[in-house]
């Protein structure tokens, strides 16, 4: 059995329905079609979130930022959006950003010890600080004073800030696609590894 698997027989169903473009009024299917076009495709998350395109337009906006055109280092991004994924025990999040984070360059030692639930222990201090702040970040909702002092000399305030941002809006994200009973989208492969409630 490969370590990826499809997600099959949720117990579950969405608490929302999962809204196409021809269901939106034609004021608010420019929403869809900028998801679809910055994305590839619109996700069954976005898709739940359709049932109120205005909030969904603010959270894609956000999203877009920070997946498209933040500075921040993807390696560093998809190692704060695993950890966030992981701490929240998002099934969800984690599949679709674990082939990401392989795309742009997560070492596999750095997956692994996000899914034990060990980082940053055994990985080199630079890793480490992004799991241990994110980690942070999705406990208390804050860094001590020692993690941001590692994560801003690493980073610098500006990326700093953008490495917050990205663990808040993956956050958001978690806790909506949670309370949304959003399902997996098709083709959706989850790590056998990956542990939820």
């Amino acid at each position: 059995m490969s370590a990826l698997t499809p997600r099959i027989g949720r117990i579950k169903m969405a608490r929302v329905p999962y809204i196409n473009r021809e269901d939106l009024k034609e004021s608010h299917q420019g929403i869809y079609d900028n998801i679809a076009k910055t994305r590839g495709k619109v996700s069954n998350v976005f898709s739940a979130l359709l049932n109120n395109p205005d909030a969904t337009k603010a959270v894609t906006t956000v999203g877009e930022y920070i997946r498209y055109n933040s500075p921040l280092d993807p390696i560093v991004r998809e190692t704060a959006i695993l950890t966030t994924a992981h701490e929240m025990k998002n099934s969800y999040e984690w599949a679709q950003h674990e082939p990401v984070a392989r795309q742009v360059g997560v070492r596999d030692e750095v997956i692994e010890s996000i899914l034990s639930g060990k980082g940053p222990m055994g990985l080199p201090a630079k890793e480490g600080i992004f799991i241990q702040s994110a980690k942070e970040l999705v406990k208390t909702g804050t860094v001590t004073d020692r993690t941001y002092q590692a994560l801003d000399h690493l980073l610098g305030t500006q990326l700093t800030i953008d490495f917050v941002v990205t663990v808040g809006y993956y956050s958001m994200l978690s806790r909506l696609i949670h309370s949304l009973g959003v399902d997996f989208d098709n083709g959706l492969h989850l790590n056998d590894k990956f542990e939820s409630d």
